[in-house]
């Protein structure tokens, strides 16, 4: 029994004793070791790596699919400690990788690719937006027939308010203390002070759900667990492909998340990196982009979205404000108090 104590209390002395990644795959053949850490899932952005992988033969590329927090956590230890790590980070937790840039935690590229970027993708030629991907609301289709459907935040509100027990714990969002991109979500929709308040005493009367994974709650949905969704990133809902989940862009105001792409100062394969990121910019990779839903046209002509109503969530400094201890212990409790029957253990 005291062996068993000892080690206990040894796991839980040391966190990295737990699995790092959630996953790892190899591409290529070559002989120089390349290792791309991401938060995007492996099956969504494989198409891409393995296009890159047949342009650079030298390499043996190693694609580690993280957690946003977990990936954080390292890359700041990584950078503390001046160690070789990651050659390239992905991540959709965007707030994360500013507070990298801001650290002195990145490495300067610039090229034609790079410069093109909208200034809202691209920081101080450290940090650039990759990808293209709105927060949509989803919801069950079947369950929603003979239902009108909340084409926004404020049609949500009533529907939350007019038949309460209808969506008792049919409510489901992101975990944000689990979820970096969640977190960020959540973050933004504070800023929009019309709404955020109202949503939350709305989710807290219904018993709203608040579980880790894009993908747990989207199948949710689709099996009709849950009836709406709120605030998932459009792109898992595509790469899923369940016919019985709708998506809405809302039409007070849609967020727009740019992945972003970032070198470390202490990688040992910039060039392989800084390649990977000129590839990614190509219109050959864009398209491929688009196929698996990690670019998605706004224009208004194709979504009915008004240009006034898209957020695109830029990369710079005011991000930083979402990482503020004080106001992330705010959120964090505010949402702790709004989910608490609701929450996903």
């Amino acid at each position: 029994m005291i062996r068993v104590f000892c080690l206990l209390l040894l796991l839980a002395l040391c966190p990295s004793l737990a699995p790092a990644q959630e996953t790892t795959e190899r591409f290529g053949q070559g002989d120089t070791p390349f290792l791309i850490r991401s938060t995007t899932d492996i099956a969504i952005i494989r198409p891409l790596i393995e296009s890159f992988a047949a342009r650079r033969s030298d390499l043996a590329i190693t694609y580690e699919q993280w957690g946003s927090n977990a990936l954080f956590e390292k890359s700041r230890e990584d950078c503390r400690r001046d160690e070789p790590g990651a050659d390239a980070i992905l991540s959709s937790a965007v707030q994360q990788m500013v507070w990298l840039v801001n650290g002195g935690c990145a490495s300067p590229y610039r090229s034609p690719e790079t410069l093109a970027l909208p200034s809202t993708r691209r920081w101080r030629d450290e940090i650039w937006g990759i990808t293209t991907e709105p927060a949509v609301i989803a919801y069950n289709k079947a369950a929603f027939a003979g239902h009108t459907v909340p084409n926004s935040r404020f049609a949500l509100l009533d529907a939350l308010r007019n038949d309460p027990d209808r969506f008792r714990r049919k409510i489901a969002t992101y975990d944000i203390a689990e979820s970096g991109l969640g977190y960020l979500f959540a973050f933004s929709d504070s800023l929009e002070a019309t709404t955020f308040g109202a949503l939350l005493e709305s989710f807290a009367r219904v018993d709203a759900v608040a579980t880790c994974c894009s993908a747990e709650i989207i199948a949710g949905v689709a099996e009709g667990r849950y009836l709406v969704a709120y605030n998932v990133l459009g792109s898992y809902v595509t790469s899923a492909a369940r016919p019985e989940v709708g998506t809405i862009l809302p039409e007070d105001y849609t967020l727009v998340l740019s992945r972003a792409y970032m070198i470390p100062r202490q990688a040992r394969q910039k060039g392989a990196a800084t390649g990977l990121l000129d590839f990614l910019l190509t219109a050959e990779a864009r398209a491929m982009l688009d196929r698996v839903g990690l670019i998605t046209t706004m224009e208004a002509s194709e979504t009915g979205l008004p240009l006034s109503a898209r957020r695109s969530i830029a990369l710079a400094p005011p991000l930083l404000v979402a990482l503020d201890s004080n106001r992330r212990a705010q959120l964090l409790k505010l949402w702790k108090d709004t989910f608490a029957a609701g929450s996903v253990p």
